[in-house]
C-alpha cells in the first residue's frame, strides 16, 4: 500500500468542499455521472482504432447500486479506467484537478457556490459533499491490473493493488449519516432524470427485492439514453436544454439563448449552440479548449475542435453531430476537410444570427454578453473579412454621444452613429486609448466637438486593429482622429495657410529643439482649447498599445509622432512672437519643450526626462508669479 500526500492546492480544495460549500449538494451525483459519462467516451472513441479493448466487456454501460447496511452508494461504469499513475494523477494533483483557478474563484467570493465545482474539473470532488470517504476501484482498458485509491478527503490518500474482473472504475461512496437518503431508489431516479437524462449510455440503477433476497438483483435503465440534439426540438423542454447545457459546460449559470437546428442536403448535421452569461475563467488562454464538441453519427470524436468556431467565436458552446465525417478522424484531416469547412461555415452563420437575435430582441441581456465577450468579437474584425460586416453590426462602443436621459456609459452601435451624423460629416470618426475618462479630454476632438461630431472612444486593446480592420461600415470610413495624415473637416486652408507663414519661424525653432524626438512640427487644424498636441506619423501605434506590448515584452522602438501647435492659442502666438524676435533665446527651448512634454502627458506616454520637466514647470511658476 502506497500513502500519498494530496498535493497543496487540492487539499484545500477538499477543504472548502467538505467545510465551506453546502448548497444543492445532490448535484454530486450529476458531476460523477458526467465523468463516466467521459469515461465512456474515452473507451468508445479509442476502440474504433483498437476494438481489442472491449474484449471481455462488450457493453458501454453507468450503474448505480447501494449497500443500506454499509451505507455505500456505488457508482461504476465500464469506461477507459485508470492505471496507478493515472489515479495519483488525476485525483491527487493540481496538474489535472484545475484547482488552483478553483480555489482562486472561491476565494473571491463564491464560497456557498458548490454549483462551481464542475466548471474547473474537479467534479470528482464533489462526492465529498455528502460522503465522508471514498474509495475508487479502477483498471484501464487493455491492462490486467487493478487499483484502489481511498481517502477520507483530509490530507493524503492510499493506492494499492485491487480486485476486478474487467476494465472500467467503481466509485464507493461511504454515505454521511445525514444523506443516506441518497440510497434510496426513487431519489436516485429523480436526479438522474432530472440532471443526466440525456446522457447518452444507459444508466442503470440494481435494485433487490428487500423480501427476497437471495434472488438475483435486478436492473432498470432511469435514463432515456438518446441525445437530446437528435430529437425534435418541441419534445424538448427548456429545462432540458439547460441542463445538457451544464453537463457539457459545468456553468451552472443558465445561458442567454441558444439555437438548436438541423441541416441537411450535400452536408446533413446537427447543430446545438448556447451563449453563455459569464465568461469561463480561462476565456483570454489560447490553449484551452474552446467549448465546441465533435460527434460522428452520436460518437463523441474530439471534445475541443477548433475547427467548427473561428477563434473570435470562442466563447459560443456547444456540439455539432455529424453524419458524413470519418469516424477516425483526426485534427489533420479536420484542416483539409471541404465537409467541416462547409460546416464551419453554417455554424459561424447561426452563431451570429443568435447574437443578433439577441442584440435585437433581449436587448438588457445583450449588454451583458458584450460585456463579457465584446472584446472576443472584436478580434474578428481584425482577422477575418469575410464576417467583419456581420461582426461590425454586433459591435458596441464607447462614444462623446450622451443620449437624453442617459449616461456616459451607455453604448452605441455603428449603424447608430451614421443615422446621428451630421450634415457635411462623410467618416465615422474615432480615438483610441486606456479609459473613457482619458479620452474624453483628448485635444484629438476638439475640432470634432467644434463641430458637433460625435466620436466613438475605444478603449479595448483589440480595438486598434479591429478599426483598422475594418475599414468602413455601411460606405463611411473609420478614421483615427489621432492620426497625422487625417484631413479633418473645417481646415479653411486658406486660414491655415496664413496661420502657417505667422508661425514659420517658430516651427523651424520647435523642429531644431526636437530633433530625434518628433518627426515633423506642423500647424495644426484640429485644435481649438489646447496649444499643442502628438499626432501618430507612419505605422507608429498609440501610446496605450506600446505600454501594452512593453509589458507583454514585445517592446518596440517607440513610433514617430508630429507635434500639431494651435495657431490661435495664446501661448503658442506668445512663442511666436519670441522665435521671430530670437530663434535663438534660451527661454524658447525650454517653452517649446515643455509643450512636446504637455503633448506626451496628454496622449499618455511616459515624460522622456521628469526632472526636467518638472525644472521648467517650476521656472515658469517663478516667472508667472513675478
Amino acid at each position: 500500500m502506497g500513502t500519498h500526500a494530496f498535493q497543496a492546492e487540492v487539499g484545500r480544495v477538499l477543504s472548502l468542499v467538505i467545510n465551506s460549500l453546502y448548497s444543492n449538494k445532490e448535484i454530486f451525483l450529476r458531476e460523477l455521472v458526467s465523468n463516466a459519462s467521459d469515461a465512456l467516451d474515452k473507451l468508445r472513441f479509442r476502440s474504433l482504432t483498437e476494438p481489442a479493448l472491449l474484449e471481455g466487456e462488450p457493453e458501454l454501460v453507468i450503474r448505480l447500486r447501494v449497500e443500506p447496511e454499509a451505507r455505500v452508494l456505488v457508482i461504476e461504469d465500464t469506461g477507459i479506467g485508470m492505471t496507478e499513475a493515472e489515479l495519483v494523477e488525476n485525483l491527487g494533483t493540481v496538474a489535472k484537478s484545475g484547482s488552483a483557478a478553483f480555489i482562486e474563484k472561491l476565494e473571491a467570493g463564491a464560497k456557498k457556490d458548490v454549483s462551481i465545482i464542475g466548471q474547473f474539473g474537479v467534479g470528482f470532488y464533489s462526492a465529498y459533499l455528502v460522503a465522508d470517504r471514498v474509495e475508487v476501484v479502477s483498471r484501464a482498458a487493455g491492462t490486467d491490473k487493478a487499483w484502489k485509491w481511498t481517502s477520507t478527503g483530509r490530507d493524503t490518500f492510499e493506492v494499492e493493488p485491487a480486485e476486478r474482473a474487467a476494465r472500467g472504475t467503481e466509485l464507493r461512496l461511504f454515505l454521511k449519516e445525514e444523506h443516506a437518503e441518497m440510497l434510496e431508489p426513487w431519489r436516485l431516479r429523480d436526479l438522474v432524470r432530472r440532471y443526466s437524462d440525456y446522457v447518452a449510455y444507459p444508466i442503470e440503477l440494481e435494485t433487490r427485492d428487500a423480501e427476497k433476497p437471495e434472488e438475483p438483483p435486478q436492473r432498470e435503465t432511469i435514463n432515456r439514453g438518446r441525445a437530446l440534439w437528435q430529437r425534435p426540438k418541441n419534445e424538448i423542454t427548456d429545462e432540458q436544454y439547460e441542463e445538457l447545457y451544464k453537463h457539457l459546460t459545468h456553468d451552472w449559470e443558465p445561458p442567454v439563448a441558444r439555437t438548436h437546428f438541423r441541416v441537411e442536403g450535400t452536408q446533413e448535421f446537427v447543430g446545438l449552440f448556447w451563449v453563455p452569461k459569464n465568461p469561463p475563467f480561462d476565456l483570454d488562454d489560447p490553449r484551452k479548449q474552446r467549448g465546441v464538441r465533435l460527434f460522428v453519427k452520436r460518437v463523441l470524436v474530439m471534445e475541443d475542435c477548433e475547427a467548427i468556431l473561428p477563434q473570435w467565436l470562442r466563447f459560443v458552446r456547444g456540439l455539432v453531430d455529424s453524419d458524413d465525417l470519418p469516424l477516425n478522424v483526426s485534427r489533420e484531416l479536420l484542416q483539409e476537410s471541404t465537409t467541416l469547412k462547409t460546416i464551419k461555415k453554417q455554424v459561424t452563420k447561426r452563431a451570429l444570427d443568435l447574437l443578433d437575435e439577441i442584440a435585437k430582441d433581449k436587448a438588457e441581456d445583450y449588454k451583458a454578453v458584450w460585456a463579457s465577450f465584446g472584446r472576443i468579437l472584436k478580434e474578428g474584425l481584425a482577422v477575418d473579412p469575410e464576417w467583419k460586416e456581420r461582426i461590425a453590426t454586433l459591435t458596441r462602443w464607447s462614444s462623446t454621444y450622451v443620449p437624453e436621459g442617459g449616461s456616459a456609459d451607455d453604448l452605441v452601435s455603428l449603424d447608430d452613429y451614421i443615422a446621428r451624423m451630421k450634415e457635411g460629416q462623410d467618416a465615422i470618426y474615432y480615438v483610441t486609448g486606456e479609459s473613457r475618462e482619458a479620452l474624453s479630454g483628448s485635444p484629438h476632438l476638439e475640432v470634432l466637438r467644434a463641430r458637433g461630431f460625435e466620436v466613438l472612444l475605444m478603449t479595448d486593446a483589440v480595438d486598434t486593429w479591429a478599426a483598422e480592420g475594418l475599414g468602413e461600415h455601411a460606405g463611411k470610413k473609420l478614421v483615427n482622429a489621432m492620426r497625422a495624415e487625417v484631413k479633418l473637416p473645417d481646415a479653411e486652408d486658406e486660414k491655415q495657410k496664413e496661420a502657417g507663414k505667422e508661425l514659420e519661424p517658430l516651427v523651424a525653432a520647435a523642429k531644431k529643439v526636437l530633433e530625434g524626438r518628433v518627426r515633423e512640427v506642423a500647424v495644426s487644424s484640429r485644435l481649438t482649447e489646447s496649444p499643442a498636441c502628438l499626432v501618430l506619423a507612419g505605422a507608429a501605434m498609440p501610446a496605450h498599445i506600446e505600454k501594452l506590448l512593453a509589458r507583454s515584452g514585445k517592446e518596440l522602438p517607440k513610433g514617430q509622432r508630429n507635434l500639431e501647435l494651435n495657431p490661435t492659442h495664446p501661448a503658442v502666438k506668445a512663442l511666436a512672437a519670441l522665435a521671430a524676435k530670437d530663434a535663438n533665446d534660451p527661454k524658447l527651448a525650454d517653452w517649446v519643450t515643455l509643450l512636446y512634454e504637455q503633448s506626451l502627458i496628454s496622449e499618455g506616454s511616459q515624460l522622456e526626462d521628469p526632472n526636467g520637466f518638472a525644472r521648467r514647470m517650476t521656472a515658469l511658476l517663478v516667472q508667472a508669479v513675478s
